[in-house]
């Protein structure tokens, strides 16, 4: 069973031509409206990976509420400790221009409410054949708290350094493994990419958990205190690049929650991350188990 604990949020999309400059007005092009929320695409994510998912998060008392988990009740994933907040479902507003670039305010809304009570209501049965995932788009404090009641359960947890914030540092010791971007973990270690092997040993040594760091088109790489790994990623010609760093992360833990080793959750991983470019989105872009097994080969 995996608990994901963090945000939900509905993806407002608009195109433009090119994006406005501050106090401009530019004309637009198509509006949509997509299921988001770092929380929710990986527990979506580990769901499509065949996993069991209790997905603990909140969400707010409107109508944007139904459109943020329409895809998490489609695929099936426990929803029983998402709480209803007096507050707004948290939205992201993006916009995109010709050329794919693209400005985002994320409005927490509900996220924001989430609190360490959160934590102790919604992983209540979290026990020691489980694994939590968490990321860093609800309060920190509630953050911690799941990642300790994981600990004190004897849980596998996994950390998303995303987003990146202030005291990620000294949260992301707590975790059994840490997943970061290349930026996320130059962030953490105050290392250059250059220095990646070495600093992903010191940081092994430094806390006795293991690191994955996640490279794009190169695949990821990983320390644990036995010794290093390295994966390498499906080679595909991109289309949006928005949901992989989630799908990489839901399927980890899918495949560790499955009992693959290390190596082979990473690889899955991986390939599923690459596959989750080829269309438009977060969510809806995110492969299903016969997908990845299709490129695995079972």
């Amino acid at each position: 069973m995996i608990t994901v604990f963090g945000s939900t949020n509905l993806d407002q999309i608009g195109t433009v031509t090119r994006l406005p400059k501050p106090g401009e007005t530019v004309a637009g092009g198509t509006f949509s409206m997509a299921p988001g929320g770092k929380g929710a695409n990986q527990a979506l994510a580990a769901r499509r990976a065949g996993a069991e998912v209790l997905h603990v998060s909140a969400v707010g008392d409107d109508a944007f509420a139904d459109l943020a988990t329409a895809l998490l009740k489609d695929g099936g994933v426990d929803l029983s400790q998402l709480r209803k907040a007096e507050a707004a479902t948290g939205i992201a507003m993006i916009f995109v221009d010709a050329g794919g670039e693209n400005v985002i305010a994320i409005l927490p809304g509900a996220n924001g409410t989430v609190s360490a009570e959160d934590a102790v209501r919604g992983l209540a049965r979290l026990s020691a054949s489980d694994t939590l995932l968490v990321q860093q788009e609800v309060p920190q404090a509630a953050t911690r708290r799941a990642l300790e009641i994981a600990r004190q359960a004897g849980a596998r947890s996994i950390l998303n350094t995303a987003p990146f914030l202030p005291d990620t540092e000294k949260l992301a010791p707590l975790a059994d493994i840490v997943v970061a971007n290349e930026t996320e973990f130059s962030l953490l270690t105050g290392r250059p990419i250059q220095e990646l092997d070495m600093a992903m040993q010191d940081w092994v040594n430094r806390t006795g958990r293991t690191i994955v760091v996640t490279l794009g088109p190169e695949g990821a790489r990983a320390r644990t205190p036995d010794g290093p790994i390295s994966v390498a990623a499906h080679k595909i010609k991109p289309v949006d690049t928005v949901g992989a760093g989630d799908t990489f992360c839901g399927y980890l833990a899918a495949g560790l929650d499955a009992g693959y080793t290390l190596e082979a959750a990473l690889r899955r991983a991986a390939v599923a991350g690459s596959l989750a470019c080829l269309k438009p989105g977060a969510q809806p872009a995110i492969p299903t188990k016969a997908d990845v097994d299709g490129v695995l080969g079972g």
